[in-house]
């Protein structure tokens, strides 16, 4: 594949005692042919050993590390490495993704669609489902759609910190991460205040071909759910629907603007 260069573009990566993950992560890019105006790895204190790692792969591939004295969690880790981006461009990737032929091939399409309609903020390259309203937007990329009368709990999740091309001036209309809470409720704030101040986004219909997600049992998901939330017997489905769809039209169109 001819190699492909998007200088508007910085790799945000964020990284937490999974140094494996990411060298293959950089290598998956490398071999793609993918090159970007920057690449910055955003390290939430890691453990001595990945550490270590990251300094060698530093050296070998020349990415901007910023790192934090003591574990601080996944609100901050975003915050600072966002905050290193000087392109006008921002593609988020967390270190245990990896990009797939496909992507390199829809990447350039993808840019250019955020760069033509300035009322765009961001293009979804994954997700674990499709999200639940989609209209025709330019070939394979569709544009979500919310409105508080639909009644798929999940149009939550116009937003998603799965691997997405966003501006970087995110922060200036969506508020910064929320920190020194728990990663889901970090997530889940972003997920409201996108909504709130009137985010849009395109999402690609093949959602499935573009990345894997690879967890190894030598570094496994560092972020643990409960299992209420999750589980698949009928009554606790129906409860978690119900609690959903009120909880979310609450804290969307009644609850406190969010910004971060």
């Amino acid at each position: 594949m001819p190699p492909a260069t998007f200088p508007d573009v910085t790799l945000l990566i964020t990284h937490y005692n999974r140094s494996s993950s990411l060298e293959r992560l950089l290598a998956a890019f490398a071999g793609l042919g993918m090159a970007f105006g920057a690449v910055v790895v955003a390290d939430d204190c890691s453990r001595a050993p990945h550490q270590e790692h990251l300094a060698h792969l530093q050296q070998r591939y020349a990415f901007r590390l910023v790192t934090s004295p003591v574990n601080r969690g996944l609100g901050h880790n975003l915050n600072q490495g966002q905050d290193a981006v000087a392109t006008p461009y921002t593609l988020y990737v967390q270190e245990d993704f990896v990009p797939t032929a496909q992507f390199a091939r829809e990447f350039g399409p993808a840019a250019r669609l955020l760069a033509e309609a300035p009322a765009l903020d961001l293009v979804r390259f994954y997700a674990y489902y499709a999200y639940p309203y989609l209209t025709p937007y330019a070939g394979k990329f569709t544009e979500m759609q919310y409105r508080p009368w639909y009644l798929n709990y999940t149009k939550i999740y116009n937003y998603s910190d799965h691997p997405h091309l966003r501006r970087s001036t995110f922060f200036d209309k969506f508020g910064r991460y929320r920190e020194g809470i728990k990663s889901d409720r970090t997530e889940y704030l972003m997920c409201v205040s996108f909504i709130q101040n009137r985010g849009k986004g395109l999402f690609y219909t093949d959602f499935d071909q573009l990345f894997t997600q690879e967890n190894s049992a030598a570094e496994p998901s560092t972020v643990a759910r409960s299992a209420w939330r999750h589980g698949n017997h009928a009554v606790l489905a129906l409860v978690r629907t119900l609690y959903r769809q009120l909880k979310y039209n609450f804290d969307i169109h009644l609850g406190k603007r969010v910004r971060g």
